[in-house]
């Protein structure tokens, strides 16, 4: 991983609720494929937008208790948090083009 960074139960509160720009979680898992074509997607998204958004990636196998928080049901699921609220959040593969519309709907 380059430009996303990953996070975990332990980290997600100062991470991402408590970050001071918006913030988009991956919440994914290992045998997820589709989660594997996201990723590259959220790379260049976060060297092109690393300024004004942070994009983690969160495991969901690894880091249960966070998934369950926030009821992620299926992976890929993104969500978008600002203020340490989630703002939007869509599930499955999108196109790079969607993804970065959810971002800029929270800047």
């Amino acid at each position: 991983m380059g430009a996303t960074k990953s996070v975990t139960d332990a980290s997600f509160v100062v991470d991402v609720l408590q970050s001071d720009k918006p913030v988009l979680v991956d919440f994914w898992a290992e045998w997820c494929g589709p989660c594997r074509k996201v990723s590259p997607l959220l790379e260049e998204i976060a060297v092109e937008m690393g300024d004004q958004v942070s994009i983690v990636k969160l495991n969901i196998d690894e880091n249960p208790e966070t998934a369950r928080a926030y009821r992620v049901m299926s992976v890929p699921t993104l969500t978008v948090f600002k203020n340490g609220q989630p703002v939007q959040s869509i599930a499955g593969a999108k196109p790079k083009g969607e993804l970065v519309k959810l971002i800029q709907s929270a800047l």
